[in-house]
């Protein structure tokens, strides 16, 4: 074996190792104490204002920083009736809502559900879903797992310093680790 080979083999071998170690080290150095959210309150941002898709308020009540990427909540207060989100995928998140008020439709593959105070709906990740807010108000909490990049999505949008046209929109999504693949829905 030639000299250059055989220190990379040796590389290769004692670096496996380590990076087998980091991950492990990820998941057992989360905090061990516990944190309370205020109601009314989004941790880390306070309230994002959405702009573009819809003008929705959204609160990170779980951050994907304080679970390590594994899950992350969202509170929802819809301000946009008659809007939603285009028809898209999460390819790597499982995503669930509850409706804590109003009333929404979903679109989940090709099934379409109507949800009241109260409802839940599993939308699993690679399926196309859309959702539009019915009522003049609303209230959803959000679970993304894994958290994925949604909140940095969130973030992106209420940066913005005008609404987005659709092409930035899909671009936006796109960077977030979602694909637009569809309008939104009508409220028939």
């Amino acid at each position: 074996m030639k000299r250059g080979n055989f220190i990379s083999a040796l590389i290769i071998i004692f670096s496996v190792p380590s990076i087998a170690w980091a991950n492990v080290k990820r998941v057992f150095s989360r905090s061990e104490r516990g944190f309370k959210i205020p109601s009314g309150e989004g941790r880390i941002h306070g309230h994002i204002q959405l702009k573009g898709v819809n003008a929705n308020m959204l609160d990170v009540k779980i951050s994907g920083s304080d679970t390590n990427g594994d899950l992350a909540i969202f509170e929802q207060t819809s301000l946009s009736q008659g809007r939603g989100t285009p028809l898209h995928i999460h390819p790597l998140q499982d995503e669930i809502f509850y409706v804590m008020d109003g009333s929404y439709i979903f679109k989940v593959g090709e099934d379409k559900y109507d949800l009241k105070t109260g409802d839940s709906i599993f939308l699993p990740r690679k399926v196309p879903h859309a959702w539009t807010q019915v009522s003049e108000k609303g209230k959803m909490l959000v679970i993304l797992q894994p958290a994925g990049k949604l909140e940095n999505f969130f973030v992106t949008m209420a940066g913005l310093d005008h609404i987005p046209a659709q092409e930035e929109i899909i671009r936006i999504f796109n960077e977030n680790e979602m694909q637009v693949v569809g309008p939104g829905l009508k409220v028939d």
